[in-house]
């Protein structure tokens, strides 16, 4: 079995490796299949996780699981593996996690893109998703990234201008702090990313589009739009081979209600939709959507919001093509995207918007954040600012966070106690699905070879049998069928041989303790009447597209 190093982060080799030790070391709990190819041509993993000897995955009601589609955010594919272990360690030991492989199934996708996640450990080069070169293939005018000091890092130039917008704070030497409106007679700086400058005229500095400009969560088919209105989207939805061949699995796979998508970072647990506000989702949805999150809040200490209220990166605009929006809306999935890590918080900037604060905050939490990097890091996260020669701009300094390794991922130290408490709301949210039972599967005899056959069809799951309110709505499931199947000289007299009975609630619809009793609305009688011979046998089977297939067998 491997054993997990939570104190370092894996290159995608490393992740095959434990994936294929794991499907050889359980192979009763889990399997390996390889769901697409890169672009660069490694496979794309996906674990499928549950006791096979209770029934095969596509039987039982599941869960989507999926990291790292942002090349850096690499966070997440541990996090990934760390729900891997958790299960297949405490099966048979842990009664929550036995009964969840016994009873339903997870899909877990460690990385999604693992070309972009080997780029993002083994270069300072910053790629938000994939390697291709996207939206130009020739190389463009202008600053672009370069460890000009070769010192293995991509960090932040500040040049001395008059006409700059920041100054060297009065509090901290390595604080920069904005210029106020009306400020005079200082030194002041503009600062650029480390880099050169493609045909530099000696005066203009103009920023190179990004090489590597793919946004693979911009990349879904829900309100996809091209790369003048939604930067990174791709030529179309689901042009990349990894979006693709999420799309087509999750797609073809009806089982699945819920979803969780590890990203980096600010600790916040994130909801649909990215477009519109609270009041266009079905309101049972957006009830479920908020008890969903909120268990997720008590769990972890994020805080839970929707994508529109909380977490848009301009006021007037809209994120496009993102994968919970698509699996929300298309599939009827109540898919939340998971933001881990939260080295702001770790300094105790804990009440704040958590995009309008890159915009705008106080000196204070600057100097919160220095003291955190000294005090937990020993100052490793942030490099001096320090002088060199610019072969084009002349004198400069090198220097600012080491981001991809503090703001963008925990420092190794703080890894696992990021995942732990993250793995426990996967796993609680993993166990909210519905989940189809046959109950009092039982046949009375009335005499002769005749038999009155009857079953109970239960949803024991807190999701109705549908999974949402958006399923029903775009006809993503259809209703339970239940089926009798009897021996040879058997027949139906009275009763359905195969009926579709609609579907079962769940829990989720059940809230407030006011109003009277509640319905048993999450489960249906049905009655045959049956001849046959004494000693035959009866099997009831119920198909449920999301909730799963039960089966009962009675002995005449």
């Amino acid at each position: 079995m491997p054993n997990i190093d939570f104190t370092r982060y894996y290159r995608p080799h490393e992740v095959e490796a434990a994936l294929k030790a794991w499907a050889e070391e359980y192979p009763n709990l889990c399997s390996l299949q390889s769901i697409g190819t890169s672009y660069e041509g490694r496979p794309i993993w996906l674990m499928t996780l549950t006791n096979w000897a209770t029934g095969p995955d596509d039987e039982k009601p599941a869960f989507w699981f999926d990291a790292n589609i942002h090349a850096t955010e690499v966070t997440g594919c541990m996090g990934a593996l760390h729900v891997i272990q958790t299960v297949l360690t405490g099966y048979g030991h842990d009664p929550n996690l036995t009964a969840l492989l016994d009873e339903r199934a997870l899909y877990i996708v460690p990385c999604l893109n693992p070309d972009g996640m080997e780029q993002a450990l083994t270069s300072p080069v910053y790629v938000r998703s994939g390697t291709r070169r996207y939206p130009f293939t020739d190389e463009r005018d202008g600053l672009y990234p370069a460890d000009i000091d070769g010192d293995g890092l991509i960090l932040q130039m500040r040049v001395v201008d008059p006409d700059g917008g920041w100054k060297v704070s009065e509090r901290d030497p390595r604080l920069l702090r904005r210029r106020a409106p009306d400020e005079r007679g200082g030194t002041y700086y503009r600062v650029y990313t480390e880099g050169l400058i493609r045909n530099f005229d000696g005066y203009e500095v103009k920023i190179a589009p990004p090489a590597q400009g793919l946004d693979f969560n911009r990349n879904f088919p829900y309100i996809w739009a091209p790369e003048g209105i939604q930067p990174g989207a791709g030529p179309f939805p689901t042009s990349e081979p990894e979006i693709r061949a999420a799309v087509a699995f999750l797609t073809s796979h009806v089982n699945v209600s819920g979803a969780i998508s590890y990203h980096t970072y600010s600790g916040a647990i994130l909801r649909p939709y990215s477009d519109k506000p609270d009041d266009q989702m079905p309101i049972d949805d957006l009830w479920t959507y908020k008890e969903l999150g909120n268990r997720g809040q008590e769990i972890t200490g994020y805080k839970h919001v929707s994508v529109y209220h909380g977490f848009r990166y301009h006021p007037r605009e809209v994120m496009r093509g993102a994968f919970d929006d698509w699996a929300y809306e298309q599939l009827g999935i109540f898919a939340f995207t998971v933001e881990l890590w939260d080295m702001i918080g770790e300094a105790g900037i804990k009440d704040r918007d958590f995009i309008e604060w890159f915009r705008d905050h106080p000196e204070e939490d600057d100097l919160k954040l220095l003291r955190w990097n000294d005090e937990q890091l020993g100052g490793a996260g942030f490099v001096n600012w320090r002088p060199f020669n610019h072969p084009q701009l002349g004198p400069v300094e090198i220097g600012g966070w080491i981001e991809r390794r503090t703001f963008g991922n925990p420092p190794e130290q703080f890894l696992l106690r990021t995942l732990e408490p993250n793995t426990r709301f996967v796993l609680a949210f993993a166990q909210t699905g519905p989940r189809l039972e046959l109950r009092h599967v039982q046949a009375e005899a009335l005499g002769g070879d005749l038999y009155r056959l009857q079953a109970v069809v239960v949803n024991s799951g807190y999701l109705p049998t549908y999974g949402s309110r958006k399923a029903l709505e775009v006809k993503a499931v259809r209703p339970i069928e239940v089926e009798v199947s009897l021996s040879a000289g058997g027949e139906i007299v009275s009763g359905e041989r195969r009926q579709e009975i609609g579907q079962l609630e769940g829990r989720a619809n059940k809230r407030a303790l006011w109003g009277g009793s509640f319905p048993t609305d999450h489960l249906r009688r049905l009655t045959w009447t049956i001849r046959a011979p004494a000693g035959s046998s009866v099997t009831v089977i119920a198909r449920s597209q999301r909730a799963g297939t039960a089966r009962a067998t009675v002995n005449l």
